[in-house]
């Protein structure tokens, strides 16, 4: 018996096996497509800082999100301090790339009448007679 339950860890592709992988596909040399990646890199990185949000067709949309300043609680003190406004990145994935990765089921959302009456259910199985 192992003394883990948890599945061997996958490691992702490497940027340079990715390159290679898409070179042999596309039937062209690594380095042009090192070049199309590099292009698209700096593409991403003026259209967000520019306009605040950059769309790759299919796959997602990164978005540049501004937080407002706001009063948090250090959890070790218990001591309310001030979080500064910041600027942040985030990346939406399409519903396209969801439902492939994921399947159908991913994407639907639950409804605030269905989780209610999942609350009283199991709030009733509680009570005693």
């Amino acid at each position: 018996m192992s003394k883990s339950s948890k599945p061997a860890r996958v490691k992702p592709m490497s940027k340079n096996s990715i390159f290679k992988a898409l070179a042999e596909k596309l039937e062209s040399k690594t380095k042009r497509v090192k070049q199309f990646f590099e292009t698209l890199n700096e593409l991403m990185v003026s259209e967000a800082t520019e306009k605040g949000v950059f769309i790759f067709p299919g796959l997602g949309r990164i978005v540049k999100k501004d937080r407002k300043a706001r009063m948090g609680r250090n959890p070790r003190t218990g001591e309310s301090i001030k979080i500064p406004a910041k600027t942040v990145l985030k990346f939406r994935i399409a519903k396209s790339t969801k439902v492939a990765i994921l399947g159908e089921a991913a994407t639907k959302r639950k409804s605030k009448k269905d989780k209610s009456s999942k609350d009283k259910k199991s709030k009733s199985n509680g009570k005693k007679k």
